[in-house]
């Protein structure tokens, strides 16, 4: 497709950008729309998903059919099938006539399904009989019948994480994902976001009859490099704000900063599985506590033949020192991840017994003669089984809190279906 044949596109469905990666989306939709294939567009919220599943119908044979564009995010589960597939009177409460679904309506046309990754799992079903065999049956009814209805969906979702979730079926996935689409974000799309930002204060002034809102040269970078969560939605809405609370036409970069919000989303990293479903994320959590727990262990272990080697070298002033400086290991008021359990128990489990050196003890003489205790051999004889610490942290917070189950799961940071799940594999039901 030639670059023309891009820009026409752009001009006639009012796209505005000149990014490759925006480009390439719109030449792979223009050669996908005349075939029945079914398309699969992704990409973030507010980056224009719509657009393309229009530019897939108006190019198409079935360009004179009906287009409907469905939210199945919106459509509340119960009525969800009554909606896509019609109902028979009398199939449920309220159902007082006979209803055409959109399946039905469009019939030789285009359905452009938003947020399929919403979609329950029964209709899930039902959808992939229309894909395979254009085949439906109306909710209440037992009578098979046809559509020949091309479908267009569009997701901002990663649909192989709801597949590995259990919450998508995969033999839809795999038969919607025929011709993949992804738009990119607006923050990927460089100069682009000035281009739109110019676009759309200039269709607010029109619309409140007002000059249109300028940016300065230092505001333009300060604008480009903003990362745009909300993508063209929240740019379009940016520039109508200022179009009608500016009194100022011209923008420098001070004024623009107050409309730019500062991301909330907390930059910290991220523990491992945090988005899992039940019980893996607090699994997650574990590893990652025991982890630190046993490099905190291999510290000490370090420490104290640093120690000994002080010691055996006639320098036990530097040696107290040494545990003077590192006395944070000895410590069981170190901080811990919260929701996992007491720092004084982790400590029990984890730390061995370490001297404390602010106690007030006789000075100890180090002489040749002293005999002094060996450890340059240690090693860390506790068993590093995560099974095994689980299971003993499990009883320790079991009997801290009298065997009373929902104050354990929360002591140690996981749901009481976590819990019971965790009893019966460790063969502790009967605890």
């Amino acid at each position: 497709m030639t670059t023309q044949e891009i820009q026409s596109i752009k001009l006639r469905f009012g796209i505005i950008g000149n990014a490759p990666t925006l480009n390439y989306a719109i030449q792979v939709a223009a050669q996908v729309a005349p075939t029945d294939m079914t398309v699969l567009i992704t990409g973030e919220s507010g980056s224009g998903k719509e657009s393309f599943s229009k530019i897939i119908h108006a190019l198409s044979p079935r360009k004179h059919g009906q287009f409907i564009a469905i939210n199945c995010g919106a459509i509340p589960e119960g009525t969800i099938d009554s909606e896509l597939f019609g109902h028979e009177k009398g199939s449920f409460t309220g159902a007082n006539e006979a209803r055409k679904g959109y399946f039905e309506v469009t019939n030789g046309g285009t359905i452009f399904l938003d947020e399929i990754g919403e979609m329950p799992l029964g209709t899930q079903a039902r959808l992939l009989r229309v894909l395979e065999n254009g085949e439906f049956i109306r909710v209440g009814s037992s009578k098979v019948q046809k559509t020949d209805v091309r479908v267009v969906a569009a997701t901002n979702v990663n649909l192989l994480d709801r597949v590995q979730a259990g919450t998508f079926r995969e033999d839809l996935y795999y038969r919607l994902n025929t011709v993949p689409i992804t738009v990119p974000p607006l923050r990927e799309r460089g100069e682009d976001i000035y281009l739109l930002f110019r676009k759309f204060a200039s269709d607010a002034a029109e619309r409140y009859r007002t000059r249109p809102i300028t940016l300065l040269p230092d505001a333009v970078p300060v604008l480009t490099r903003f990362r745009f969560p909300g993508n063209i939605r929240q740019l379009k809405n940016i520039a109508e704000q200022m179009s009608v609370l500016e009194t100022e036409r011209d923008i420098d970069a001070r004024r623009l900063a107050p409309y730019l919000p500062q991301e909330q989303t907390s930059r910290l990293p991220m523990l491992l599985g945090s988005s899992a479903p039940d019980g893996a994320a607090g699994y997650s959590e574990r590893d990652l506590l025991y982890k630190i727990l046993f490099d905190m262990r291999r510290d000490m272990t370090d420490l104290k033949k640093m120690v000994l080697e002080l010691a055996t070298g006639q320098r036990p002033h530097e040696a107290q020192e040494l545990l003077r400086q590192n006395s944070h290991l000895f410590s069981n008021n170190n901080t811990a991840p919260s929701g996992a359990f007491d720092n004084r128990e982790a400590a029990e489990y984890f730390l061995p017994a370490a001297p404390n050196p602010y106690k007030n003890e006789p000075t100890t003489s180090y002489d040749d003669e002293t005999p002094v205790e060996d450890i340059s051999h240690e090693t860390e004889e506790e068993t590093l089984s995560l099974d095994i610490k689980e299971r003993e942290m499990i009883l320790k917070a079991l009997k801290k809190h009298n065997n009373k189950r929902k104050y354990a799961a929360h002591d140690l940071g996981i749901s009481e279906r976590t819990l019971y799940r965790k009893l019966k594999q460790y063969d502790l039901e009967q605890v």
